[in-house]
């Protein structure tokens, strides 16, 4: 019994000082204030990133959205309601890069179905990235359709609420441009999947 007394001591006593050093070593007195001062959604966007990536080792998967064609709708239906639906919601179709069509005319060989699709509302990225040249990295904002290995149709796009919600708060002018930025181009691969243009 007094075996275990010490074993237990001597474990506390190790734990402890594990502890006292990742606290310095790690500065997590610091690290506690920072986090404490990022947007009060950021815990669930970093706990579903997070979760994802750890269910499927895919960092890719972790960080985009991604929306199902319903069965029977073409890929150039997709393309016209997407670009139908960025018009009426005063977004710009910026880019249309046919990839599986580019590499399959150099290599002669089929792809499968690969597009993407760029879109922009300049008046919006020009307030972004004064506010943060960062934000340039995300524009223009893209949707890709992609066919799958079973012949189904999948829109993606980068996830936006690590954009809006993954730091400190933005200030309410920038999160009402974030927040009308990310409806826009959901509402467009919601709307494209099902055919609603």
């Amino acid at each position: 019994m007094k075996f275990f007394k010490n074993l237990f001591a001597i474990i506390g006593l190790l734990i402890t000082i594990l502890i006292i050093y990742l606290w310095f070593a790690l500065d997590l007195g610091t690290r506690i204030e920072q986090v404490k001062q990022l947007d009060p959604k950021a815990k669930d966007v970093y706990t579903h990133m997070m979760s994802t990536l750890l269910e499927t080792g895919d960092i890719g998967k972790a960080t985009v959205r991604k929306v199902k064609v319903e069965k029977g709708i073409e890929p150039d239906e997709v393309v016209d309601a997407l670009n139908s639906v960025a018009t009426e919601m005063g977004i710009k179709p910026v880019g249309d890069l046919p990839l599986s069509k580019e590499v399959a005319l150099r290599t002669g060989k089929p792809q499968p179905y690969t597009r993407v699709l760029s879109y922009c509302n300049p008046a919006i990225a020009i307030k972004m990235v004064k506010w943060s040249m960062a934000y340039g990295a995300y524009l223009p904002c893209r949707i890709t359709l992609m066919q799958d290995k079973n012949g189904d149709y999948w829109l993606y796009t980068l996830d936006l609420d690590m954009m809006i919600h993954g730091g400190k708060p933005l200030p309410p002018d920038m999160l009402k441009y974030g927040n009308q930025v990310k409806n826009t181009i959901y509402t467009m691969m919601d709307k494209a999947a099902h055919g609603d243009f």
